[in-house]
């Protein structure tokens, strides 16, 4: 099995479709297509059932994509520990979700400015790390949200934002002004997989058990208010599709954007990005 193939299967199973893989994949859908049945072949075992609204895991699948998951973070742990070893100098940022904040455009400017013999790389991560890697050592330091489990990490928060409820634009809770947690006692929300960090949970939860579609990124959230009717959380200020909307929400403590780094670290680079991270989020 080859890397990139798995790397292809990941996306399918994760995205739940073919087509969203192939956008995210920056390829074809037909030779995504062809990979994932040739691996089939290969494995000798049925992956994805195949349904005009997308995709399914088989009990086969859902192990593989654990294995896939494993191997892949392997892959790039090695990577990064050969180019450690080489000498060269490079940074891994982690960010959570997607790299459109301001303040993550600020600080790539503000670094690039500083450090221009300095390969950065970036790693988009889903909404069910907030750490982004950092424990697994896929990055050397993150731009993320907390809380978080943040025990042998360092971290520093940059910008805190409040928090509203992301409706359908018909629903009609949108023509609210304001709304509070126990006014959402009775929806169903989108929630993360088992396994997700407990306070993170917690948090974009509203402290309780909720029930609902599973998520793992920014946008199958919002498509799960568009499609199912489901409500959830989400940081004010940003742009969302047609069809949503967002209510403040009253009662729980803004989301604190934070630069979250391995604690003890000694490593120049991973300073550095701190404090022009943190210049950036105050200018």
């Amino acid at each position: 099995m080859e890397l990139r193939t798995l790397r292809y299967f990941v996306a399918v199973a994760e995205e739940r479709h073919f087509g969203r893989a192939a956008r995210r994949l920056h390829i074809s859908q037909p030779p995504l297509s062809r990979a994932v049945r040739q691996l089939e072949a290969d494995l000798g075992a049925l992956l994805l059932v195949r349904s005009p609204a997308g995709v399914a895991l088989t009990p086969a699948g859902a192990v593989l994509l654990a294995e896939a998951r494993a191997l892949l973070a392997g892959a790039e742990r090695a990577r990064l520990r050969v180019g450690a070893a080489a000498g060269r100098a490079g940074l891994t940022v982690g960010i959570l979700g997607d790299g459109t904040d301001p303040g993550v455009l600020r600080s790539a400017a503000a670094f690039r400015r500083s450090r221009p013999d300095v390969d950065v790389r970036v790693r988009e991560t889903d909404l069910t790390d907030p750490t982004c890697g950092l424990r697994a050592g896929l990055v050397d330091v993150a731009l993320t949200r907390a809380p978080f489990d943040g025990s042998g990490l360092e971290v520093r928060t940059l910008r805190a934002d409040p928090v509203g409820v992301v409706v359908r634009a018909d629903d009609r809770l949108a023509r609210r002004e304001r709304l509070r947690l126990d006014e959402l006692a009775d929806r169903r929300w989108f929630r993360f997989p088992p396994g997700t960090d407990p306070r993170w949970q917690a948090y974009w939860h509203g402290g309780v058990e909720r029930e609902g579609p599973v998520v793992r990124g920014v946008q199958e959230c919002l498509q799960a208010v568009l499609w199912n009717g489901t409500v959830g959380l989400a940081p004010l200020g940003h742009e969302l599709p047609a069809g949503l909307a967002v209510v403040p929400l009253d009662g729980l403590e803004p989301s604190r954007v934070v630069v979250a780094w391995n604690a003890g670290g000694s490593d120049p680079l991973v300073r550095a990005f701190v404090e022009t991270a943190t210049a950036a989020y105050r200018a």
